[in-house]
């Protein structure tokens, strides 16, 4: 039942009151206890004149006032419910006119709040385009308007070297040309709509540097190669940014409907993988999604949920690969290498499966694997009493995170295994990008005894200033640099130079991929300190490993 408004709750205090001197007056007109007629009479004028006179001062002093307050409560309720442009009650604006103006303020105020927040939420904010959310529910609204059979295409536009603005002008003049890109891109829409076919075209920005283009209501397949000409050619075009011109170009990827797809998820998922496509064949182009994508996805996926299954069920091993002294011939440390047990294709090779966990963020659990590991496993020599240093490989996506080593250091502590015992290799076109958080999480775990080395060196950009501030201790020349040393003199000098250049720094230069004992003599030569490859020995699992070790303490002694 509703609540009485405020003129209902006067009327109804006006009756109690008569109601009250009704009772009171009866009596006081019958001392004896008997009611006669004429005191009943006498008790109700009374009872109506005292009512009559609390309704006249209730419409007097709230009656009025209880009407404007009635109204005032019901467009507080309109506006409740989203109602914030309606007018304001004529009875309010004449009768509280300061109310009136407070409310219709309040309103203003709320429906610019309203509709920023409602702007934040589905448009992006550097762009103004539609973000993730609000293009795909106005996709799915498109496809859905669609007839069957009906041609439409969605286009995934991945800038080529946006990354590389970004960092070197700053994320101020990367917003900028993020803006430039989106006006560029609904220049190329406004021409897909004014070609007068029907089509509609809906612009949005995923993330990053990512946008998409869907165009729905299309004539036939081959306008949707005209619109990817014409993005190309937009996006090529370079771009006056702050007084600098900037090329960036992009790669786009294209699915068609129905051809690819007739629901948002198919499209997008093969737009993407087309996306990819178009970058692994040089950037710069548009490609179509086919067949033999749509094999590679199907493939990617089954793998991704073999990985899956093989952390859930620890189906990886570590095998361990000498490094041995060229000087003296005795091992200086092993480096502990991953493989995946595949229950169908046996012993699998990280180069199958780790850029895939890369990509998935996998890695980020088979790492913690491989820390409990090693961990464990320098631990447990320590015990035996094998002091052999182990040297790991970190990925990109572990250097990223500071906790990553973090975790390593308790992990070593709780396994109360020696950091002596422990090598991190990390790539040298990684150490050039690594945030200084991990560069100080790494001095924290070279300050307990570990040893740093930087991997697959001479094939990055390095600068030699940030090689002198990174706490590294050993230096590993890539195998395309070790390969080609027995027959070529250009290669000596340039293995030379580099070897001398390490040493310089302070630190042990380690030849890696040494295949032939002629490699090993060059690099002897040349004062290269430690060689690793198959010419010294392959990867073994533990038990072989411990085997090799012994044998060759006993040749070492015996030599």
């Amino acid at each position: 039942m509703d609540e009485l408004s405020l003129q209902g709750r006067a009327i109804a205090f006006a009756i109690c009151t008569g109601s009250v001197v009704f009772s009171l007056a009866l009596i006081a007109a019958t001392p004896g206890g008997a009611i006669a007629i004429d005191a009943i009479v006498i008790t109700v004028i009374a009872a109506i004149i005292c009512a009559t006179l609390c309704w006249a001062s209730a419409e007097r002093g709230l009656g009025n006032t209880g009407e404007v307050i009635d109204r005032v409560i019901a467009r507080l309720s309109g506006a409740a419910q989203g109602d914030f442009d309606g007018v304001i009650p004529a009875e309010i604006s004449r009768r509280v006119p300061a109310l009136a103006g407070a409310m219709r303020g309040l309103f203003d105020h709320v429906s610019v709040s309203f509709d920023n927040v409602q702007r934040l939420a589905l448009f992006d904010a550097v762009t103004a385009l539609p973000n993730r959310i609000n293009f795909r529910q106005t996709c799915e609204q498109m496809l859905r308007e669609l007839a069957p059979g009906e041609a439409a295409a969605l286009f995934f536009i991945d800038l080529d070297r946006f990354k590389a603005v970004n960092d070197t002008m700053g994320h101020a003049c990367g917003d900028l040309l993020l803006g430039m890109v989106a006006n560029r891109l609904r220049a190329v829409g406004d021409g897909v709509r004014a070609d007068d076919n029907g089509a509609e075209a809906l612009i949005g920005r995923l993330a990053g540097d990512e946008f998409t283009m869907f165009v729905g209501h299309l004539p036939d397949a081959e306008a949707a190669a005209a619109i990817a000409r014409a993005l190309l050619t937009a996006l090529g075009t370079p771009f006056d940014l702050v007084g600098t011109e900037i090329e960036i170009g992009a790669s786009i990827g294209i699915a068609l409907r129905p051809d690819h797809g007739s629901d948002l998820t198919t499209m997008m998922r093969a737009a993407d993988a087309a996306m990819y496509h178009a970058k692994e064949k040089g950037r710069g182009r548009a490609e179509y999604f086919t067949e033999e994508l749509a094999t590679r996805m199907a493939a990617r996926a089954q793998m991704e949920r073999e990985l899956r299954e093989a952390i859930d069920q620890q189906q990886f091993a570590l095998v361990y690969q000498p490094q041995v002294c060229l000087r003296q011939g005795h091992m200086v440390v092993a480096e502990a290498l991953l493989r995946w047990e595949h229950p169908r294709d046996g012993m699998t090779l990280p180069g199958a499966f780790i850029r895939l966990a890369e990509e998935t963020g996998l890695i980020m659990e088979i790492g913690e694997w491989v820390i409990a590991t090693v961990a464990e496993t320098i631990a447990r020599w320590a015990h035996a009493g094998i002091e052999q240093r182990l040297a790991i490989n970190i990925s990109q996506r572990q250097l990223d995170h500071a906790a990553f080593f973090r975790r390593l250091r308790a992990a070593m502590l709780e396994a109360n295994a020696p950091a002596t015992s422990l090598e991190l290799e990390i790539s040298e076109t990684m150490a050039m990008q690594c945030s200084s958080e991990v560069i100080h999480a790494i001095a924290l775990l070279r300050a307990d005894g570990a040893t740093i080395a930087i991997d697959e060196f001479g094939t990055g950009y390095s600068s030699l200033t940030r090689l002198r501030e990174l706490p590294i201790d050993r230096i590993k020349l890539h195998r395309s640099l070790i390969a080609p040393l027995a027959y070529s003199g250009e290669a000596r000098m340039i293995a030379q130079a580099l070897i001398a250049l390490i040493h310089g720094l302070g630190c042990e230069a380690v030849g890696q991929g040494i295949e032939s004992r002629a490699q090993a003599d060059v690099l002897r030569m040349m004062g290269c300190d430690v060689m690793q490859g198959f010419a010294i020995a392959e990867p073994m699992p533990e038990a072989a490993f411990m085997t090799w070790t012994r044998a060759e303490e006993t040749r070492v002694m015996a030599g």
